[in-house]
C-alpha cells in the first residue's frame, strides 16, 4: 500500500508535469521540471531528484503510478 504521507499529486498537461500545490510553500500549479517520459522511467525503478522550482526544496521520487509520485520525504 502507498504510504500516502510521502505521495505527491500531479497531472500531465500537454507534456508538461505539474502538481496542483507545492507542498513546501503552498504555490498553486507548480510545472516540475520533469517530463512524462521521466515518470514512466521512475515506474519501472529509476530514482530522480526533484527540485520544486518555486521555493528550491529538493526530494527524490522513488516510484509512480497514474495519479501519485512517492517520494523519500514526508509531504503531508
Amino acid at each position: 500500500m502507498i504510504p500516502f504521507n510521502k505521495a505527491l499529486p500531479y497531472d500531465i498537461s500537454m507534456g508538461d508535469v505539474y502538481v496542483p500545490e507545492c507542498p513546501f510553500c503552498g504555490k498553486n500549479n507548480v510545472l516540475l521540471p520533469m517530463k512524462p517520459k521521466e515518470v514512466l522511467s521512475v515506474r519501472e525503478g529509476k530514482k530522480k531528484l526533484l527540485v520544486f522550482p518555486c521555493c528550491f526544496h529538493r526530494v527524490t521520487v522513488l516510484d509512480s503510478d497514474d495519479d501519485y509520485l512517492l517520494t523519500d520525504t514526508v509531504i503531508r
